[in-house]
């Protein structure tokens, strides 16, 4: 009987030390949830892959937590047991990442405290919104003019769109290059500005160093950039 008791230790002893345990923890509350369920998601091969799970009952806090192999965007998704569910995208890397939201608000609203990618991150989305915000105001006076038939205006409005849109690219082109040592610059690259001309795109991902180069997103802007060539070469 001793013999299979320490058997049985043993093996659960071997279980456990082969579990990895987890390095990436993402906490968090919901204000004004009484009853959902948040999960932890990653996009891979274009499909997302859930990596943790919990059932929120009343607004008690929530933890979820995953392996990571390298900093990546991840996103946390809330349903909200009806027909719409919503996410908040957040830079992640190891340790832990702290996400505040109100249901009412939920997901454009929250507070992220995390990773040094995620810093940046949000700094380049503050931006990113101000560009936004300017352009539906100009495009809010645009369509005022169209209504008034004030041509003169609808054309100067016109103008300013398309130098808001150069602004902006040339914000996130500068941004990524600047911050050529955070895994954020090619993830910019890829999903804000991927149908820049192909030049730009080229400069950003010549001046990431090996390590950022060699990461994720430095490794899918590569790809991305031979594939844009090749198809403009055609």
């Amino acid at each position: 009987m001793k013999k299979l008791t320490f058997l049985l230790v043993l093996l659960i002893t071997i279980i456990s030390c082969g579990k990895k345990e987890a390095d990436l923890t993402v906490t968090g509350s919901i204000k004004g949830l009484k009853k959902g369920t948040v999960y932890l998601q990653q996009l891979k091969d274009s499909s997302l892959v859930v990596l943790d799970s919990m059932v929120i009952n009343g607004e008690q806090p929530f933890t979820l937590q995953s392996n990571l192999e390298e900093p990546e965007v991840l996103l946390l998704m809330l349903d909200k047991n009806s027909s719409e569910d919503s996410r908040i995208a957040f830079f992640a890397d190891k340790g832990t990442t702290e996400i505040h939201a109100t249901l009412k608000d939920f997901p454009f609203k929250h507070t992220i405290k995390g990773s040094q990618q995620q810093e940046k991150y949000a700094e380049f989305k503050k931006m990113m919104t101000q560009f936004n915000n300017k352009n539906l105001d100009i495009i809010k006076a645009q369509l005022e003019a169209q209504v008034s038939g004030d041509t003169t205006k609808v054309n100067t409005k016109e103008k300013e769109i398309n130098s808001l849109i150069k602004r902006k690219y040339l914000y996130a082109i500068n941004f990524a290059i600047n911050n050529k040592n955070n895994e954020v610059a090619p993830y910019i690259a890829l999903s804000e500005i991927y149908d820049a001309n192909i030049t730009y795109l080229d400069t950003i991902y010549k001046s990431l160093p090996k390590q950022i180069a060699g990461s994720k997103y430095g490794i899918e802007l590569e790809t991305y950039i031979k594939k844009r060539k090749e198809e403009e070469n055609k």
